[in-house]
């Protein structure tokens, strides 16, 4: 998921003296992100029955792969992928991420018409067309039992039908919905830059609850147990009691954020416009370690792929940084040509990310040592999804590509 935030000038003032909240707040929209502590072993999330499609191989249905937004595959990818089709749109761009399931693409582009595209050919299955004067999307969607939930720039929330298109229901807030939604139960919840968190019935779209935090909110909600967790522009990580909607806990991270909390365990990993990184132990509720480029001290706008080995991360700083998720210590960094506001995708113990280079990269996991490329042209803001074999990733050149195994 992308953030249209202004650039910030670079902050380089030392983590223990971390700039005001109040000037970063001002000077952007949000865009952080953070990371957890070390006690428990990070694993793989394991599905609920909440939320057991997310860890099905055959499915990406939410912005992060799973409700934890880990950002890992549990599928399979060949480690040459081959391009197997692309699907321009004229004039059109797109900033969002692209959700799979059941062999279907999900996207919106940024001129308001959202697309199902075939995963194995490529050919459109459906478009959803709001008509003349249409805001567009640049919130990856969500689908769960054969419906599409999906935000606008307007700050419409839709459920569509997967299958045909067709408009359900629709929600309004009052502000930019850049929050793809996830799930609680029989819920669907997402954020928008109004500051409010919505939880709705899926089925029908009757508010549950809401809640609100003192600026807007960019991030996806991550869900773990009965909990949701929303890096805030207003420069905190919010602990959400999933069952009334209530706050039971904050964590004071310095500086607004956009990006999608991962989580494991009692670890949450993101980072921030004020270009740190944070690990946070949410049952804690403080941090366990924090990184930042001092030199640069770009923002960080990325969401985190996180691993047991590694939690991995891209900056404006144009450069793929890799981490232990316990100690915080450096694993290895690569720099591309372009910035890094694409969210990587781990599968099979490889990396897979955007950058605005207009390149896609692949990584071992490991090592850090580039392993496949291409070349796609204009910038790649939104980030892959892996699902069935295939690797979908959308540029704001208006084309959507897909890569996999040899034809």
């Amino acid at each position: 998921m992308s953030l249209n935030i202004p650039n910030l000038p670079a902050t380089k003032a030392a983590v223990e003296a971390i700039w005001s909240l109040a000037l970063l707040t001002a000077l952007a929209g949000c865009g952080n992100r953070m990371v957890a502590e070390t006690d428990p072993a990070i694993s793989r999330p394991a599905a609920s029955a909440d939320n057991s499609s997310s860890s099905d191989q055959s499915q990406w249905p939410v912005f992060r792969g799973n409700a934890q937004a880990t950002g890992v595959s549990a599928g399979h990818l060949t480690e040459q992928p081959e391009l197997q089709w692309k699907y321009p749109v004229e004039k059109g761009a797109f900033e969002a991420t692209p959700v799979i399931v059941d062999s279907t693409v999900y996207i919106g582009d940024m001129d308001g018409t959202f697309y199902a595209l075939d995963l194995q050919s490529g050919a459109k299955r459906w478009t959803f067309d709001k008509g003349k004067d249409k805001a567009g999307f640049t919130a990856a969607a969500a689908v769960r039992d054969a419906v599409v939930y999906i935000g606008d720039m307007d700050g419409t929330f839709f459920c569509l039908d997967a299958k045909t298109g067709e408009k359900k229901w629709e929600a309004t807030s009052d502000g930019e919905i850049d929050s793809a939604a996830n799930f609680y139960q029989g819920n669907v919840l997402f954020g928008s830059q109004d500051t409010t968190l919505y939880c709705l019935n899926a089925k029908t779209g009757q508010r549950q609850w809401t809640h609100q935090i003192g600026d807007q909110i960019r991030c996806s909600p991550t869900v773990i147990e009965d909990c949701c967790f929303l890096a805030g522009c207003d420069g905190k990580l919010h602990v959400i009691d999933l069952h009334h909607g209530e706050e039971t806990g904050a964590v004071d991270i310095h500086s607004p954020t956009g990006c999608t909390p991962a989580a494991s365990g009692n670890l949450i990993y993101f980072g921030t416009e004020g270009g740190t990184f944070f690990s946070v132990n949410w049952k804690e509720l403080k941090s366990a370690w924090m990184w930042q480029d001092k030199a640069k001290g770009l923002s960080i706008r990325a969401s985190a792929a996180l691993t047991p080995q590694a939690v991995v991360f891209g900056g404006r700083d144009k450069t793929v940084h890799a981490r232990d998720p316990q100690t915080g210590e450096k694993l290895w960094d690569f720099a591309t040509k372009g910035r890094v506001d694409s969210s990587p995708v781990v599968v099979d113990e490889r990396v897979y990310v955007g950058s605005a280079d207009g390149r896609v990269y692949g990584f071992d996991l490991k090592s850090g040592q580039p392993v496949w490329q291409y070349e796609a042209g204009g910038a790649l803001v939104g980030s892959p999804a892996v699902a069935e074999g295939r690797l979908v990733i959308a540029s704001d050149a208006g084309v959507v590509y897909c890569f996999g195994d040899k034809k």
